[in-house]
């Protein structure tokens, strides 16, 4: 018997992929896409991608109808609008999985911080399994509310995440140059993320104020070795899909390439999306539009961690990853629904 799925926030880009990969999805059935300014109008009219796959239109039912009709929740909403929407469906018990930053922070004053805002339900907060399925797999099995992680966070984690539970960080500060699509941008275009105004150039922003920055000291951190920051230099990448993320901390202990190639490739055995490569260079064509990531492990001259890792934003730092961690909350694997490959070229 397939689940019932609400999507909520449906006519962004992060609500389109999730449409895309539930629609198809062999456990699942979506019986709701919300959205209150498009009520009514067919999702192929927004999402052209969609055009007869499905006869679904936006609608804008109440909580009632909602709990009455569904089995899950799938937030893609704004943070702040995001943990008010979802909360009476929280307290109600129902699967949750949130897109948004709200529940990713155990700190309310991190949140203070990083989001510039009171957590409108503080109460909710211990409720929540951070989704990262490479760490906490056993976790979100047994979850009633998943914060899924932020695109940035999901490509520093999984550059950390090994390094971190081998014991192989000193807990100094790690530094990230990360590029990342347009699409990250959203729907919208605004000046500084219009296409004509960034398709011929490289534009760092938030330097060191970017708000993925704390819940990924949070994860590596659970994962074993806290470090003290991560001075953190997004930058807009004229492409329309993926991130690609240079990561380097300090070791606690020398490691050659061979040896570091050994931990990411142990730690992921078991990770069915995780390509550690070694002969040649993580990039993002290749896992464009999948679920999948690369990631290459290695040792610079003065005993640094150097780690290359390469994820689709709107997939892997997105909707997939919800979907990973959906699958997990149903009992299903957690490939369900994902496990395509990209195109090439």
């Amino acid at each position: 018997m397939s689940a019932r799925v609400a999507i909520l926030g449906a006519t962004g880009y992060g609500g389109g992929e999730l449409l895309r990969l539930l629609i198809r999805h062999p456990n699942v059935r979506v019986v709701a896409a919300t959205s209150r300014s498009a009520a009514g109008t067919p999702v192929s009219r927004v999402h052209r991608n969609l055009e007869g796959v499905t006869d679904l239109a936006f609608s804008a039912p109440s909580d009632a109808e909602l709990m009455a009709s569904c089995d899950v929740i799938v937030g893609a909403l704004p943070h702040g609008a995001s943990a008010e929407v979802l909360a009476p469906f929280v307290r109600r018990g129902m699967p949750v999985v949130d897109l948004s930053g709200d529940y990713r922070l155990r700190s309310l004053e991190d949140y203070r911080t990083w989001y510039r805002r009171d957590h409108p339900h503080p109460e909710l907060i211990p409720r929540a399994v951070y989704g990262c399925p490479e760490l906490f797999a056993e976790a979100i099995r047994g979850a009633s509310l998943v914060a899924s992680p932020g695109c940035f966070a999901t490509a520093m984690n999984l550059a950390l995440l090994p390094a971190a539970r081998a014991g192989l960080l000193a807990g100094g500060r790690a530094t990230v140059v990360a590029m990342t699509a347009s699409s990250g941008s959203g729907a919208e275009a605004r000046a500084g993320t219009h296409h004509p105004t960034r398709a011929e150039t490289l534009r760092p922003y938030k330097v060191l104020s970017h708000q993925h920055v704390p819940e990924v000291v949070q994860c590596v951190g659970d994962a074993g070795a806290p470090i003290a920051g991560i001075d953190f230099t997004p930058i807009s990448a004229p492409i329309v899909r993926g991130i690609l993320a240079v990561v380097q901390a300090p070791l606690s202990a020398p490691a050659d390439d061979e040896a570091l190639a050994t931990v990411y490739s142990e730690f992921y055995a078991d990770a069915p999306f995780a390509r550690v490569v070694s002969h040649r260079e993580p990039e993002c064509q290749s896992i464009a539009g999948t679920n999948y990531f690369e990631v290459r492990a290695r040792s610079t001259a003065d005993g640094n961690l150097h780690v290359v890792t390469a994820i689709d934003n709107l997939v892997k730092g997105g909707a997939g990853q919800a979907v990973q961690s959906l699958n997990l909350m149903l009992g299903l694997d957690q490939s369900a629904g994902l496990d395509w490959p990209g195109t090439w070229p």
